[in-house]
């Protein structure tokens, strides 16, 4: 198999382990079990000449789908499954670059997880020290962008909810976490009026860069055009409902891990929409990276907590728990 290695030489290598077999390993934060996480040694599958093998420098935690995961209250996903290496949101440094991959090493990558884990799940698979994944997964980042380079992924789920044919700015954003703010911040930077931000927790109403933060009960408008809900929460439906003027959208920009449900009257008398926004694709992400590169979207004051990756029980346990903790981001020593 011909790599190039991060040495920078080309070298032929000769395989003396049997097709399949790993070759790799890696320490990851493995979730076994509902609350039961740790970080363990995981050996990773041969790559091929169309793989990247990239060191992991930094992984965030995400306080939607993994919170699910952790907590045991994800409902059924297609590939779930314990134990799991969690993690989508990545960057990290690429060290061997297969010849039909176009990357060399040294490159700063976005790494959206990978699927490499012999003895795991690895339907996210970004928390770990390294991974092994398709070069067409992966997206060049600017190296200077550090961990906020990891941020891509909740900045490109924002433009994707807002992005497209026959669809409106927010004119109120539900929740001020990290997707809030991202969309509030797309909103002005697409050159809409500042869109209001409902928030109930007085730790997250700061932030506000251009726009509104209020609590709900202090806003009294009831003619909203589009609503956008990035706090995750299905029980605030009809309140929404109640909120969008006639012929009005109401966006769930959040994931949900109950059935939805709304009082249909309200919903007849205002002639309501409802989308569902799904996750971002590849036009989203380099799109995304060019507001970013080009100083055009800000990703900063969006991490707000930090630790090592050996501390992983602790930051999740933070990430979830605490409601200061926007965003925790993991960072791992090699």
């Amino acid at each position: 198999m011909t790599y190039i290695t991060s040495c920078g030489i080309e070298s032929v290598l000769t395989l003396p382990w049997p097709e399949g077999r790993s070759v790799l390993d890696a320490q990851a934060v493995l979730l076994k079990g509902p609350r039961d996480l740790d970080v363990a040694p995981l050996s990773l599958a041969a790559p091929g000449p169309a793989d990247l093998v990239i060191d992991i420098r930094h992984s965030g935690i995400s306080t939607g789908t993994e919170k699910l995961f952790w907590s045991g209250d994800m409902p059924p996903f297609p590939g779930m499954g314990y134990p799991l290496v969690p993690g989508y949101e990545a960057v990290g440094e690429v060290v061997e670059a297969g010849l039909l991959t176009g990357f060399k090493p040294g490159e700063w990558v976005f790494v959206p997880g990978a699927n490499c884990f012999e003895d795991a799940f690895g339907l996210f698979g970004g928390a770990s020290s390294r991974v092994v994944t398709d070069s067409e997964r992966v997206t060049r980042i600017d190296h200077g962008l550090g961990a906020e380079g990891a941020l891509l992924a909740l900045a490109a789920t924002a433009r994707h909810a807002m992005a497209g044919l026959n669809k409106a700015l927010p004119d109120l954003i539900v929740g001020h976490g990290v997707l809030g703010r991202l969309l509030a911040r797309l909103t002005i930077a697409a050159g809409g009026p500042p869109p209001v931000v409902w928030e109930i927790d007085p730790s997250r109403m700061a932030g506000a860069e251009g726009y509104r933060v209020v609590h709900p009960e202090k806003d009294s408008r009831r003619d909203y055009g589009s609503i956008y809900d990035a706090s995750g929460r299905g029980d605030l439906l009809n309140d929404l409902v109640g909120r969008i003027e006639k012929g009005g959208e109401v966006v769930l920009a959040g994931f949900y891990s109950e059935p939805l449900s709304f009082a249909f009257p309200p919903a007849f008398m205002k002639e309501a929409r409802f989308r569902v926004a799904a996750e971002w694709t590849r036009d989203d992400l380099i799109a995304t990276r060019a507001l970013v590169e080009s100083g055009t979207l800000s990703l900063d004051g969006l991490i707000t907590h930090r630790a090592q990756a050996s501390q992983a029980p602790a930051a999740y346990e933070t990430a979830f728990t605490d409601p200061t903790c926007l965003k925790m981001m993991m960072t791992w020593e090699h």
